[in-house]
């Protein structure tokens, strides 16, 4: 269920910011330097992560600058909570991967599972390489199952939305990315 526009609003006020429009466009931009350094050369198949990678994704693939082809996955571990919860495949990778290298792009990289349970799912279904991106890095000093190989920005252990990270199914427009106010 969707909050009200009121509720939405109220949570952004009260909200932190942690990092500017400003900082999130230089992270994109770092993220997309890497990229273009180590996939130059591999025409990969670039999978984005629904919803919450839809802004990274969109934002991200135009400063590529080799060829590629676009998919997406849908998985959940959140829907509208704030903590995650079991995987609920909506769309699983097609086997258009056999063969390929593969760039999986998500907004973040939590406890990991999410990810690392899509490379799995990937490479089971016989990528050649599965690289991944994320645009940030929550640091909760938890051991993960999976690093991202590329990051753009690291985050503290803390509820966080905005650009494509949503709360309580609100605010996954915002250019710039908030915390919850402890």
């Amino acid at each position: 269920m969707t909050v009200s526009i009121r509720h939405a609003r109220d949570i952004l006020q009260q909200a932190e910011l942690l990092y500017s429009a400003g900082q999130v466009q230089a992270a994109l931009h770092k993220v997309a330097q890497q990229i273009n350094a180590r996939l130059a050369d591999s025409h990969p198949l670039v999978l984005s992560v629904m919803g919450g990678a839809v802004v990274f994704s969109g934002q991200l693939l135009p400063l590529l600058d080799f060829p590629l082809d676009f998919d997406y996955v849908h998985v959940s571990r959140y829907g509208d909570a704030r903590h995650g919860g079991a995987m609920q495949w909506k769309v699983e990778p097609r086997e258009n991967v056999r063969g390929r290298v593969v760039l999986l792009l998500d907004d973040i990289l939590d406890e990991g599972h999410t990810l690392a349970t899509l490379h799995e799912r990937v490479l089971a279904l016989g990528a050649k390489k599965c690289y991944s991106a994320v645009l940030a890095d929550k640091q909760h000093g938890r051991k993960k199952p999976i690093r991202a190989d590329f990051v753009g920005i690291e985050l503290p252990d803390r509820f966080v939305f905005g650009y494509g990270m949503d709360i309580e199914g609100a605010w996954r427009n915002l250019p710039a990315i908030y915390a919850v106010k402890e």
